[in-house]
């Protein structure tokens, strides 16, 4: 049985308004050292919305992402402290925070379909040059 829209509306307002709050603590309010330069990309709510995943994109190395969501974690309960206070919510869901890789895996992908294309046209230059190709000019 699908779940009514409204609902869904529901969790998807709750679930941007999450992402912008996160953000702006990201942005300086928290003061964990081991938080690094990073934003929130995505919040993925569950249907009963008693949990979110939080997924957070890390500018650095994979030692950055490891202290940042080791800070992340440790802070989770002050965290949601702050948004139930700025929300003005009865709950705030329990939050999971995800280190958001897609951007590094989009950039392989392309760096990919660039290689393929460069060799493609190198294959079809090939193709060009045969005697066969040539006889026919």
């Amino acid at each position: 049985m699908p779940e009514p829209r409204a609902l869904t509306y529901h969790r998807n307002r709750i679930a941007e308004s999450l992402r912008d709050e996160l953000g702006s603590m990201l942005e300086g309010e928290l003061t964990d050292p081991r938080i690094g330069f990073c934003h929130v990309t995505e919040v993925a709510m569950q249907p009963g919305g008693k949990s979110a995943r939080i997924f957070v994109a890390v500018d650095g190395g994979e030692k950055e992402e490891e202290d940042t969501l080791a800070g992340l974690v440790a802070a989770k309960g002050h965290i949601r402290h702050l948004l139930l206070e700025r929300m003005g919510v009865r709950r705030i869901p329990d939050l999971s925070f995800q280190v958001d890789r897609a951007d590094k895996s989009t950039s392989r992908v392309e760096e990919l379909l660039a290689r393929a294309k460069k060799r493609q046209k190198k294959l079809s230059g090939k193709q060009l040059k045969t005697p066969e190709a040539a006889s026919a000019s």
